[in-house]
């Protein structure tokens, strides 16, 4: 049986990744690709990086496709544009990219480390009303809050 590890393993035999300074670095030479964020609505609500678009892994084929209540025109129409897909770690990105290779989109990318790696290398993030995030306080929205029962049992 297959794990969440290895589902990403096996997506990443066919994604590419990219790291934040490479978007970064693409996006100040004017390069403009669609940043398309992968993660729940709550968490796109919290923090994002400015200009993206959220399409949640649950949606993200529909949202892709028209004729749906959860069509998003720039996506639906854009299977040759630059996509950059974007979760907190990295790891829905992959997932997500690699459903978008199978749908026939061409440009896709995974930004490795997603929103977290993002904040570590500085780059702005902003909150849903736009108000740019300082790192520290990106940093507490972005940590892991597993309760105890959803850590592995030992033994």
């Amino acid at each position: 049986m297959a794990g969440y590890d290895d589902l990403i393993l096996d997506a990443l035999a066919r994604v590419k990744e990219i790291m934040p300074w490479d978007l970064s670095r693409s996006m100040a030479e004017g390069n403009r690709p669609l940043l398309l964020d992968v993660r729940e609505p709550s968490e796109f609500a919290m923090l994002r990086i400015p200009g993206s678009l959220n399409a949640p892994r649950g949606v993200l084929e529909q949202s892709c496709e028209w004729d749906y209540d959860e069509t998003l025109p720039l996506l639906a129409a854009g299977r040759d544009q630059d996509i950059v897909v974007i979760c907190r770690s990295g790891k829905r990105s992959v997932l997500a990219a690699d459903m978008l290779l199978r749908m026939g989109y061409s440009n896709v990318v995974s930004l490795k480390t997603g929103v977290r790696g993002w904040n570590d290398y500085e780059q702005p993030l902003e909150d849903a009303a736009g108000n740019l995030l300082h790192a520290d306080s990106a940093d507490e929205l972005l940590a892991p809050k597993l309760r105890p029962e959803q850590r592995k049992p030992k033994g």
